[in-house]
């Protein structure tokens, strides 16, 4: 299916344009029944010596060429087919990956009802983030602490002791525990804002009042899993208020299982009596009035993992992120930007004494977009991280982005 999908979206983008310029909207083609979309993008900055904007793929998301073609097939009133194929990776390096970032059906059994059921390869439905990551919806480069740094958990790998865990504070792009497997490798966010899930999801509400999502999907928030074969479950759903068109409060929240079926293995016997989940709350608003948009929006996280060894890991490792970004546009085209942010940790005691599970992180990401025409943008963005550990506490970062849709 999804080779199925990819040949259907490259055939549809190679076909000749007749304009003579760029399209600017969606193509629409047989008979309306067909819409494709396409976005690319390319981001530069600094090397990221430090590792503050490193992501699951093993590069900086800052240093990214990433490239869309969506596409929607409508087959009646009832049923439609979406997919998304993705080309993306880091700046003049390799590898590149090609991968279906999104491909499942929406069904309406009500026509003329805000009601639908889709299955597949799905959006997320917790927090409001992961829906405008991507194109003109983030002002910024970036993304929040919550959906993009990883932590020095793994679901793959579990540390036997507290220690084994505070080893590893601040080095969640490259972290090694001795339980499961035993190769170096990075870590997860709180919240895994560059892939969709499996799985399948009920929406009722379109830009209404009221919007109701709820979602079983495979794996967890910081640890999806296209494929739901002995990876377990994921329950989540979000509730969403417009008490005014200019204001949306949202609620949303989840439970899925966090390790992998190679660490249970490993465990045996033991992974059955032991805690694996993870559980997460969030919060989430938007306000815009004339020139204005400010957003905020907090992830509370906690994960339970088997306490093998002393000293022991007592209770579960929460963690939460919260951020606060505004946008003013200055001028039609033109706007300015700015994201305050920041990710704790609770506490665990190991031999040495007390401390954060994981190094706290503060960013502030300042900056500003012009439009060159209406669906070319240029983004130039400044960010400050500050971590406190001994290891790699500041970072400054110069980037500029180039973005392009249809």
């Amino acid at each position: 299916m999804v080779s199925a999908c990819a040949c259907l979206l490259l055939a549809a983008l190679a076909r000749p344009v007749t304009a003579q310029s760029l399209p600017t909207g969606p193509i629409t083609t047989a008979g309306g029944r067909l819409t494709i979309g396409g976005e690319a993008s390319a981001s530069v900055s600094p090397s990221d010596e430090y590792y503050f904007d490193y992501s699951d793929y093993n590069y900086n998301l800052l240093r990214q060429v990433r490239a869309d073609a969506a596409a929607v097939l409508r087959l009646g009133d009832r049923l439609a087919l979406l997919g998304d194929i993705r080309v993306e990776g880091p700046v003049g390096e390799g590898p590149w990956t090609l991968r279906p970032y999104a491909l499942f059906a929406r069904i309406r059994p009500w026509p003329r009802r805000a009601f639908d059921v889709q299955a597949g390869l799905i959006p997320p439905v917790f927090g409001a983030f992961s829906r405008r990551a991507y194109g003109p919806y983030n002002p910024l480069i970036g993304f929040p602490l919550a959906y993009q740094y990883l932590t020095s958990l793994r679901p793959d790998a579990l540390p036997a002791s507290a220690d084994d865990l505070l080893r590893m504070r601040g080095r969640g792009w490259l972290t090694r525990y001795p339980v499961g497997s035993l190769t170096a490798d990075h870590g997860v966010p709180l919240v895994d804002g560059l892939h969709y899930q499996t799985g399948v999801e009920v929406h009722a509400g379109n830009n209404d009042p009221i919007e109701v999502s709820a979602a079983l999907t495979a794996g967890s928030l910081s640890a999806p899993r296209v494929s739901g074969a002995g990876s377990g479950a994921q329950v989540s759903g979000r509730f969403s208020y417009r008490p005014v068109p200019s204001l949306v409060l949202g609620l949303s929240g989840a439970r899925g299982v966090f390790l992998s079926r190679s660490v249970t293995d490993v465990l045996g016997a033991a992974a059955q009596q032991a805690s694996n989940d993870q559980r997460a709350l969030g919060f989430d608003a938007e306000y815009s009035h004339g020139h204005w948009l400010v957003r905020t929006e907090g992830v509370l996280s906690s994960w339970r993992i088997p306490a093998l060894a002393a000293p022991f890991i007592d209770g579960p490792l929460r963690a939460f992120g919260i951020d606060v970004e505004g946008r003013y546009r200055i001028r039609p085209g033109l706007y300015a930007a700015l994201r305050v942010d920041h990710l704790g940790f609770s506490r665990v005691a190991g031999s040495a004494g007390e401390l954060p599970w994981d190094a706290p992180v503060r960013r502030i990401e300042a900056g500003g977009g012009y439009s060159l025409q209406r669906n070319i943008l240029l983004k130039v963005a400044y960010q400050y991280n500050r971590r406190d550990s001994s290891y790699t506490r500041t970072s400054g970062l110069v980037s500029a982005q180039l973005l392009f849709w249809f």
